[in-house]
């Protein structure tokens, strides 16, 4: 079975409150490896708050000359087919994601999975389940060529965890 591991990076902390996906990253799964990989940045046009380039340091200039988001999206769309999707906080994630197809006419019917969710069911012990947290209690250290709050590399970590509190095996870092 393919499941398509999603995280964004965002202007702001709301679609309700204009924000805006400025980064997509996507990891195909399929029996325990990842098979493809789609990544973006996305030239939205939109403003980035402070608190949320605080976040992921991805800045108004970095996105300049980057991919429109009709071009981005359609792509995605094609990537993910239909597959069902995985995110850790996927309330989060898959509201931007959503918002963002519909701008496009696009109603996403995929079915979302929530790593979050899954952890707490499997791992209560843990003090909190933010994605540093669980990535460290089953894997131990993040590496060094991991650039958290990047959506490419936040979408392999979490395809991991996933992997793993599934028992589909634990993919290489």
């Amino acid at each position: 079975m393919r499941h398509i591991v999603i995280d964004t990076e965002t202007s702001g902390f709301g679609v309700q409150r204009g924000g805006r996906v400025i980064e997509i990253g996507a990891v195909a799964v399929e029996n325990g490896v990842i098979s493809e990989e789609f990544s973006s940045l996305i030239n939205s046009g939109a403003a980035i708050s402070y608190h949320a380039f605080r976040v992921h340091g991805i800045s108004e200039e970095m996105l300049l000359g980057k991919p429109e988001p009709e071009t981005v999206w359609q792509e995605l769309r094609h990537f993910i087919g239909d597959a069902e999707l995985v995110a850790h906080n996927a309330p989060f994630d898959s509201s931007f994601v959503r918002h963002e197809l519909s701008l496009i006419g696009f109603e996403l019917q995929n079915s979302w999975h929530c790593t979050v969710r899954l952890a707490r069911k499997v791992l209560p012990e843990l003090h909190n389940h933010k994605l540093d947290t669980v990535y460290r209690h089953l894997f131990g250290e993040i590496p060094t060529s991991m650039q958290r709050h990047r959506a490419l590399d936040d979408a392999r970590m979490t395809a991991r965890i996933w992997a793993e509190l599934i028992g589909d095996g634990a993919l290489a870092p």
